[in-house]
């Protein structure tokens, strides 16, 4: 306990902490209800037990309010506002701005779990355009990891001089705006994520961009030769990779329209 409150407690970490592991949690617990749910649904009913036996209720299936299926975004939603009002409104201390942060991590998972829903204003859970879900996630859980290890969000502090204020200024410039070159060159978990680290920031922002960024339309055009180069790099093979991490994460992508989303 020692070590926790002075490295975790001490230093501010613990909510960031705590909301990390409540936006883990509760996405591999609510993907792996809705996996379920799915592979039931594929499987199809069972077979006829006959009149005598007595019919029973799944366990794990969609919420519904009214016969409406109420999405669970909704949920994260609510949760969301709800942790936030409640920090902004009194502020709490040592343990309930943990308890808030925990509470915010979950509700952030189940509303970026459905992350593809706000998009395209379609249930496609399941389908190609679904993976987007994966993508936010993904971006949500760097961040959040990036949070947690960094001590201020944008990597620096000023000493207080005003020497000190100049150079706190102009590193935060420079940071940001590798962080916006990131996001130009279509790398927005990059840029997201190097917000809150320079180095990643750096990296992202000296590499090629992607072939269809704004970046690459704007400056590739007379260079063929680079965006031959990016499109080597982000072609077939990088998006298979993605693909099967996406799949890892989340489950396969289904874009049949015979088969019923979760």
């Amino acid at each position: 306990m020692d070590w926790y409150t002075e490295h975790v407690v001490d230093t501010g970490r613990a909510p960031a902490l705590f909301a990390l592991v409540g936006f883990v949690v509760t996405f591999v617990v609510v993907r792996s209800i809705t996996r379920r749910i799915r592979a039931r649904r594929e499987a199809g009913p069972p077979p006829d037990p006959g009149p005598a036996a007595r019919p029973r209720r799944a366990l794990l299936g969609d919420v519904s309010v009214g016969g409406v299926h109420v999405h669970h975004q909704v949920w994260g939603i609510l949760l969301v506002l709800l942790t936030g009002m409640l920090e902004f409104r009194y502020s709490p201390g040592h343990p309930w701005s943990e308890v808030l942060a925990l509470l915010f991590g979950a509700g952030a998972a189940l509303a970026l779990d459905e992350f593809a829903l706000w998009l395209f204003v379609d249930d496609v859970y399941w389908s190609e355009e679904g993976q987007r879900s994966i993508d936010a996630i993904l971006v949500g859980g760097a961040l959040g990891g990036a949070l947690l290890l960094s001590a201020s969000p944008i990597g620096v502090t000023s000493d207080g001089s005003q020497g000190g204020w100049l150079a706190y200024t102009v590193t935060v410039v420079v940071h940001l705006a590798l962080a916006f070159v990131c996001i130009l060159k279509g790398k927005l978990a990059t840029g997201l994520v190097g917000i809150v680290v320079p180095v990643v920031a750096f990296v992202g922002a000296v590499r090629l961009a992607k072939p269809t960024s704004p970046w690459a339309r704007r400056r590739y055009a007379q260079r063929p030769h680079r965006l031959a180069r990016a499109q080597a790099r982000f072609g077939a093979r990088y998006r298979a990779r993605w693909e099967r991490v996406r799949t890892l994460v989340g489950g396969r992508a289904d874009d049949d329209p015979s088969r019923p989303a979760a």
